[in-house]
């Protein structure tokens, strides 16, 4: 961190006595790894500078730090935290103001509310189990922290009826709030997204990250049971609606890696850090490449057509049909995998993801990191550790191909120069930024 950033920070908290000591504290270095691409996107999407974007991210990994600490510290009187637009001020609400001191002993604005986020969530669970009976006018629902309510969204004229099925469900009026909205979400499937794969009968989803033994995804792209192709693998798990996520354990010879497609290229992913509400979010999807935006509200529910899903994040990041099941990132951190929403890419839209976190709770599984081998399933259920960069032969799309990996292709051979995940259109004479021919 240089000194001008420094100053700056300390300057900052000095004069306003409120913004999170980020930048005096972080040993971070989300920076000094993002991926160049990751932080273009960001800086388009955000409206800021690339340095603006390294700097948000590391503000944002001590931000996901300190809540998670104050969380703990807080216990039952803890009512969830957000970040403001720029990222760099963690404000963490309290039910007891006895506490406030606790969070600004750890560089965070406290403020003081009547709800928990214990209190919020029990009363959105009120919701979640009449989901059956909601309006068709109300297309989703969801905790809102900033506002310490539950809100529930209405389509015009829907509001007397969001009204009376909030009431029915016992919710006291001071818990929760309506919202005008025009969402009319669906779940995002049939067309390549992320790392591609094909459905049990045709189609095609997203991969969302790489497990040990496999790779999770949406739980609208297959039930239990079904096969997929490239890569080949049977789904071990599946949860739609109620839930929107799914497991496939992959064939032998498929390789997990701790890696997303950004199209062109790769980016690594490092853990799951859960990020706080306000932090910036970048995702993956083959039908309209990297799109960010930022988390607004998480625990949401909405209905699709197929029934409720509950517990999604919900975001202003587009995303179109064809980026179902993909990636969602803060930095390194994996997020979550696309589910679906509202609106698209040149108007602007509402898109919910699934948290990866209980996807992996879920099934019990772990997630393929940048600091752990890289594992392959075999036939007996065993894994095995693998350095050799995958790829080789004939050119073939819907392959991951390692760094130093060869292939031919119209008579010639060409060499990898950037690992990624083939598509069609990704041929090596049209793609020299990933191809060198030999």
């Amino acid at each position: 961190m240089n000194r001008k950033l420094i100053a700056a920070a300390t300057a900052a908290v000095t004069a306003a006595g409120l913004a999170i000591a980020v930048a005096l504290t972080t040993s971070a270095t989300a920076a000094n790894t993002a991926d160049p691409v990751m932080l273009a996107a960001m800086a388009r999407d955000l409206g800021i500078s690339s340095e603006q974007a390294r700097e948000r991210l590391d503000a944002e990994k001590v931000a996901g730090q300190t809540d998670a600490a104050l969380k703990s510290r807080l216990g039952s009187a803890y009512a969830g935290s957000w970040l403001d637009n720029t990222g760099r001020t963690l404000t963490v609400a309290v039910t007891d103001p006895a506490l406030a001191s606790a969070v600004r002993s750890r560089g965070a604005v406290a403020t003081t509310v009547k709800h928990s986020a214990s209190a919020l969530d029990s009363a959105k669970i009120k919701l979640d189990a009449k989901a059956t009976k909601a309006p068709d006018a109300v297309p989703g629902w969801y905790v809102d922290v900033r506002a310490n309510k539950i809100v529930v969204l209405a389509h015009a004229g829907g509001e007397a009826q969001a009204r009376a099925w909030t009431a029915e469900a016992g919710l006291q009026s001071d818990v929760v709030a309506f919202e005008a909205s025009t969402e009319d979400p669906k779940p995002l499937i049939d067309i390549i997204g992320g790392n591609a794969y094909g459905l049990p009968g045709g189609g095609r989803c997203s991969i969302g990250f790489a497990v040990e033994g496999g790779f999770v995804t949406a739980g609208h792209c297959g039930s239990t049971g079904g096969r997929t192709s490239n890569p080949g693998g049977t789904i071990q798990g599946s949860s739609f609606p109620g839930n929107d996520y799914a497991w496939v354990r992959a064939d032998a010879g498929n390789t997990p890696r701790a890696l997303v497609n950004r199209y062109p290229g790769t980016v690594p992913v490092a853990g799951s850090q859960e990020a706080p509400v306000g932090s910036s979010v970048c995702r993956s999807g083959s039908t309209t490449g990297w799109r960010c935006g930022t988390i607004q509200q998480k625990n949401a529910s909405v209905t699709y057509p197929e029934g409720t899903i509950t517990g999604l994040t919900r975001t202003n990041a587009c995303a179109e049909p064809g980026d179902s099941g993909g990636s969602w990132l803060t930095g390194d951190q994996a997020q979550g995998v696309t589910s679906g929403g509202s609106g698209n890419c040149q108007s602007g839209g509402t898109i919910y993801f699934q948290p990866v976190t209980e996807i992996l709770q879920a099934y019990n599984l772990r997630l393929v990191t940048s600091a752990g081998p890289t594992t392959t399933t075999q036939p007996t259920g065993t894994t095995t550790t693998t350095t050799t960069p995958p790829g080789g032969g004939t050119w073939a799309p819907y392959t991951n191909y390692g760094n130093g990996a060869e292939v031919t292709y119209g008579g010639a051979t060409y060499r990898v120069i950037q690992p990624h995940t083939s598509v069609p259109g990704w041929e090596p004479p049209n793609t020299p930024a990933l191809w060198q021919r030999v």
